[in-house]
C-alpha cells in the first residue's frame, strides 16, 4: 500500500482522496459527494465536487473506513 493520496484541482474545484489504488466505481452518496467503492464493497476513496462551496460549512462524509491487515 502506497498510502493515502490527496488531490485538489483548483480550477475544477474538486477534492479527491484515495486510500488504495484498485478498480472501483464512483457513486454519489450526497450532493457533490462521491465514494469510490470496489466490487467487494470496500470504500477506497471519495471525491467532493464544488469543494470550496463546502469549505465554510461543516462537511460530513458518511463513510466508514476499516483498517486493512498487512502481512509482515
Amino acid at each position: 500500500m502506497a498510502g493515502m493520496k490527496v488531490w485538489y484541482d483548483r480550477e475544477g474545484d474538486v477534492l479527491e482522496v484515495t486510500f488504495e489504488e484498485a478498480a472501483a466505481a464512483m457513486e454519489e452518496i450526497e450532493e457533490d459527494v462521491f465514494e469510490r467503492r470496489t466490487t467487494d464493497g470496500r470504500i477506497i476513496g471519495f471525491m467532493v465536487l464544488n469543494f470550496s462551496r463546502h469549505n465554510r460549512d461543516p462537511l460530513t462524509l458518511p463513510l466508514t473506513v476499516t483498517a486493512k491487515a498487512v502481512s509482515p
